[in-house]
């Protein structure tokens, strides 16, 4: 295994005069870190950004940049009593106070220009994959592992929803954090330096987003597979940041005393339930893993009739962690690799109630260790054909690499462009989730933001006719309709349609791709 990055070398902490030195140690051992992986690093930021650059001339959308940035007054002035509010008050129904002060930094730099917030995702992504590479480098001691799989989180079309939205920074940043707290935290001869400085990174990211509280976690799961360390031994170590993990997550509890917007009709069904269909949408995506079509910002999945597919996912899934556990000894990287993809997914599987079933932006961090899984067992495979003739199989792999990125590549850059701005958006979840209220809701906001008042009115209309809006829905339709009748006569906005397409050229709209370029 290789040795730490040095951002993980500070001087002893019982030398406080010698603090100064130790932080220029850290950047300084940081920088040779990359110096001597330069290329593969270059590369893979370069390759980042020019897949992703498409979105610095993309718009805000009105899915939570709304309350995030545009209408966000907290970011629109360095008075102290915004800065304390930031630092106290929750966002959005989130507590997120580091990732409100980006904005309000960007807002002090580029005002409104979406390019601005844009291009900061772009950023904070291609540093991501930089980090994760480092990460799986330091844990595999294998270059080609590590890069491959890096390249395939950074390309990958299932992460063009955190990069492409703007009130996704939470995700990106808070990754950061915990990228940079792992790299500190896994090792097996990690010191109490290299400890300290993965809690510091661990309050930077719960500060931007609570998902972050699954990181001790991780590394307890790291002590027993691959450190071999007992859990009485490693446990005791995660108090100070289980901690703080349970701190925020109170601060985030008391914050999300509404339900509001999203799919909510799996709200307030029983854990048993809950546990049934987190083990169907663990299968989808494993799914949209390896092969991401149909891509959307909402999803439908079905929660009823489906006793045949919940009995065997569990099952499954069941073998599988039975499985992991059992060969835990002789193959402790599939323990802990299937371990890490839980416990990062834990956070969004709604035992702590969200607004939605599922997302693409939950797979963010999660598609690491799939990923990392994924490429590490192929190199198994090759490694067995190398002793026949190791030319071939170096030849093979570079080929399969290569060939698999183009395909992620090609698709990201099929797929991004629904996020440019609202209306393509939402035109694209119509055609993708046509059963959700939701979805007609924002079409219909965007139409009326756009003018087309009565289309606006007419998709409503549908979303009561073809939908299933729960009474917080019906109550915001009416409101809605009751707003824009004065503006449109009811009988005749649609033209006989009904579905909120008259006069509306929606021909522009039909080129764009769904993931499947």
């Amino acid at each position: 295994m290789t040795d730490l990055p040095a951002t993980c070398e500070p001087t002893e902490f019982n030398k406080p005069t010698q603090s100064g030195r130790g932080l220029r140690d850290a950047v300084s051992g940081f920088a040779r870190e990359l110096a001597d992986h330069r290329w593969p690093v270059i590369g893979l930021f370069v390759l980042t950004v020019a897949v992703y650059f498409p979105v610095a001339s993309f718009d805000f959308l009105n899915w939570d940049d709304t309350w995030y940035i545009v209408r966000n007054d907290l970011i629109k002035s360095w008075h102290p009593v915004n800065l304390y509010r930031i630092a106290t008050e929750p966002v959005a129904r989130n507590f997120a106070p580091l990732t409100i002060g980006t904005f309000l930094v960007e807002h002090t730099l580029w005002g409104m220009w979406p390019g601005g917030y844009h291009v900061t995702n772009l950023l904070l992504h291609g540093i991501n994959a930089i980090l994760v590479f480092l990460l799986l480098r330091q844990l595999t001691s294998n270059d080609w592992v590590a890069w491959t799989a890096a390249a395939l989180f950074a390309l990958h079309p299932v992460q063009v929803e955190t990069v492409a939205w703007v009130s996704s920074r939470k995700t990106l940043l808070s990754a950061t954090f915990m990228l940079a707290s792992l790299i500190c935290w896994l090792k097996t001869d990690r010191t109490s330096r290299d400890e300290g400085w993965g809690i510091l990174w661990l309050i930077l990211a719960l500060l931007s987003k609570a998902a972050a509280v699954v990181v001790p976690p991780i590394v307890v799961a790291y002590d027993v597979f691959i450190a071999r360390k007992k859990p009485a031994e490693s446990i005791p170590r995660q108090v100070v940041p289980m901690f703080l993990c349970v701190m925020l997550i109170l601060v985030t509890m008391s914050a999300q005393t509404t339900i509001v917007g999203g799919v909510r009709s799996h709200i307030g069904n029983s854990k048993l339930w809950i546990i049934a269909i987190d083990s169907t949408l663990l299968w989808r995506y494993v799914a949209m893993l390896i092969w991401p079509v149909n891509l959307n910002v909402l999803y439908d999945p079905p929660t009823e009739g489906i006793a045949l597919l919940i009995a065997a996912s569990l099952i499954s899934w069941g073998a599988i962690m039975g499985f992991a556990w059992k060969v835990r000894e002789r193959f402790p990287w599939l323990a802990f690799g299937v371990a890490t993809w839980l416990l990062l997914l834990f956070p969004v599987l709604n035992f702590f109630p969200i607004t939605t079933l599922m997302n693409d932006r939950y797979l963010y961090l999660p598609c690491v260790p799939f990923f990392a899984l994924a490429v590490g067992g192929a190199s198994q495979l090759l490694h067995k054909l190398r002793g026949r003739s190791a030319s071939a199989s170096t030849a093979l792999a570079t080929i399969l690499s290569t060939a698999l990125l183009a395909v992620a590549a090609w698709s990201t850059l099929g797929y991004l462009p629904v996020w440019k701005e609202p209306l393509l958006l939402w035109h694209h979840a119509r055609q993708e989730t046509p059963s959700l209220t939701v979805v007609h809701i924002q079409w219909a906001i965007t139409l009326e933001s756009l003018g087309h008042t009565e289309q606006a009115q007419a998709a409503l209309e549908t979303a009561l006719a073809e939908t299933d809006p729960d009474e917080g829905d019906r109550r915001r339709i009416q409101e809605m309709m009751d707003r824009l009748a004065p503006s449109s006569t009811r009988g005749d906005s649609v033209g006989g349609t009904g579905k909120g397409e008259a006069n509306f050229p929606f021909d522009s709209l039909t080129n764009i791709k769904t993931g499947k370029r």
